[in-house]
């Protein structure tokens, strides 16, 4: 959905101030996880003039990262929103590593790993000591407390929420949320880079799952309770929510786009944090990430993507 969305109370802040010398650094971009989300933001980082250093354990990952950058800048070529040259300079900006040593010349690194906040703690953990002082740590997380992952960092007052929108090449929207520690100049310089990357920004605060996912993935798990209940199949519940709702995707084709193991994690962090029975993930959802059917990263959730076209699974 490209919803753009900017709060009344936080209106003010949308105006980029004067860069500090710090924001105006922001020259050279770490990506921490080449997924799906990773490949994505240094799609539009490169495409926006800036080096970038995608880093992954996994170097099958990275190779299939720089495929598929490759592929979506095709398309955009073949839309006539970019040049060939542009392209071909967008990938020579690029460069890849599985040493968090790599990493050391970044103004500026984002965490984009699986939503999981053990794993993060650890990535944080093991790049804090190669980079220089002045690097600002950002995280794409999609629910989890910024607060609380900076206060595990050497760096809070330097670390934030940016979290992007899926896919990062097309979705406009970037959610930047600033934990209790966050300063400002690390705000504005994120604020920058955003409108840099030609992206709205919508500031939220510190809350489970900020604002684009805790109305969105609440609807999804309703739609997995719906389908659990027998209130409908899943061709019924997508049909009536694209053609009654006017939206573009059904909440459980969408569930599947997302990934289901994404979508139980964020229900699991808004029941955690906010004790509010209403977060409790649907016991079907559950069912359904513990047989691995976590959508078309897998090739089957609610729906079975090894058919053409899909079919659903209930």
């Amino acid at each position: 959905m490209n919803v753009e969305v900017l709060t009344p109370r936080h209106a003010a802040e949308h105006v980029v101030e004067p860069l500090t010398a710090e924001s105006a650094a922001i020259g050279h971009v770490g990506i921490v996880g080449a997924g799906q989300m990773g490949n994505g933001i240094a799609h539009v980082c490169a495409l926006a003039e800036l080096p970038v250093v995608l880093l992954d354990v996994n170097a099958e990952a990275l190779g299939k990262a720089l495929s598929t950058i490759g592929k979506n800048l095709d398309r955009q070529v073949n839309k006539g929103t970019i040049s060939a040259d542009a392209k071909a300079e967008a990938l020579a900006r690029i460069t890849t590593s599985g040493d968090y040593a790599a990493l050391g010349t970044c103004d500026l690194v984002i965490e984009a790993a699986t939503e999981k906040e053990d794993i993060k703690r650890a990535i944080f953990k093991a790049m804090t000591p190669h980079l220089k002082p002045s690097c600002i740590l950002a995280s794409n997380t999609s629910s989890i407390s910024i607060t609380r992952l900076g206060a595990g960092t050497d760096r809070a007052e330097k670390f934030i929420g940016m979290h992007f929108m899926n896919p990062v090449p097309v979705m406009k929207l970037v959610e930047v949320i600033r934990g209790i520690a966050t300063d400002e100049a690390t705000f504005q310089a994120v604020l920058a880079l955003a409108h840099k990357l030609h992206k709205t920004t919508a500031v939220a605060e510190d809350f489970p799952a900020f604002i684009v996912n805790r109305i969105l993935v609440p609807m999804i798990n309703e739609a997995v309770y719906a389908l659990y209940e027998g209130v409908g199949s899943v061709a019924a519940i997508d049909t009536s929510m694209k053609l009654g709702a006017n939206h573009p995707m059904g909440p459980l084709e969408l569930a599947d786009f997302i990934g289901l193991d994404t979508c139980l994690s964020i229900m699991q962090v808004l029941y955690e944090g906010l004790s509010d029975s209403k977060y409790r993930p649907c016991p079907l959802l559950v069912k359904y990430v513990e047989a691995g059917w976590y959508g078309r990263k897998t090739g089957r959730g609610f729906y079975d993507y090894t058919q053409t076209p899909p079919r659903p699974t209930r």
